[in-house]
Formats: structure tokens, C-alpha cells, sequence
């Protein structure tokens, strides 16, 4: 899981996409930094996300959304690099403002999915080691 917020950005064709990571132990979690990361790029042209709030991999409480692009070239590709990422109990939010040039659907996909790849490469994380309390008696 992420070791707190962590933030990314890439330039493509003249748009600045700006990757947010965050833990999110549950879906309540993630929508809350999502709408936190709304309001702080408000001025934004999208804001698009995706979480995994479980273990790595795990589809159970999963969410997304492409927020205004054209379907299935955001959140998507942004779950997909979250789930193949060994990484759990996180929240992605890319922002994006528009640069003039448009990228169509297959560079919506790159570019989307490549924000996320480029933030969990540099995202510091934490081991989640789940402890049991374990009592032995001996005669």
C-alpha cells in the first residue's frame, strides 16, 4: 500500500497529466481523496480515476471512472495498471489540462495508463503483515 499521497506528472502533446496516488483501505477512502483532488485542480479538464481498495490484484472493491472522456480511455487503463501493479489499498486520480492537441483514443489509453505506470515507479509504499496473537501453553 502507498506510504501516503504521491504525486507524478507527464507532459504529452502539450497536455500536462498529473498522476495522484494515495491509500485507500476502503471505497469510502477513495471516493473521499478523490473529491479532495477534485476540488484542489477544480480548473482542471478531467479528473479522471481508479482504485483497488483491497490486496493487490483483488477485483472485490475496485472502482472507476473516464470523467468526461471518451469511454473506456481513462479509468480503465488506469485500474488496469493498478491491478497488475502488486500494489493494494490504493486510489489514483490523473489529472489532466488539455494542451490544444487531441490524442484520440489510443493516446488517451498511453497517456492515462502511463501517468499511473510513471507514479507507482517512484511511489513509496508500506508491507502490510498481517499479526496474529498466538499463546502456547507448555506443561
Amino acid at each position: 500500500m502507498p506510504s501516503g499521497r504521491h504525486r507524478a506528472e507527464l507532459v504529452i502533446e502539450r497536455s500536462r497529466f498529473i498522476a495522484t496516488l494515495a491509500p485507500a483501505a476502503t471505497p469510502e477512502a477513495a471516493r473521499a481523496f478523490i473529491d479532495s483532488v477534485r476540488q484542489e485542480h477544480a480548473t482542471a479538464t478531467h479528473n479522471c480515476w481508479a482504485f483497488v481498495a483491497g490486496p493487490p490484484g483483488s477485483t472485490a472493491l475496485i472502482g472507476m471512472s473516464d470523467a468526461g472522456e471518451p469511454h473506456g480511455t481513462a479509468g480503465r487503463p488506469m485500474l488496469d495498471v493498478l491491478l497488475h501493479s502488486g500494489v493494494g489499498e490504493v486510489a489514483a486520480v490523473v489529472t489532466r489540462y488539455y494542451g490544444g492537441v487531441k490524442l484520440g483514443k489510443g493516446g488517451l489509453v498511453r497517456a492515462y495508463g502511463g501517468s499511473v505506470q510513471h507514479a507507482l515507479e517512484t511511489l513509496p509504499t508500506l508491507l502490510r503483515v498481517e499479526r496474529v496473537t498466538l499463546v502456547i501453553e507448555v506443561a
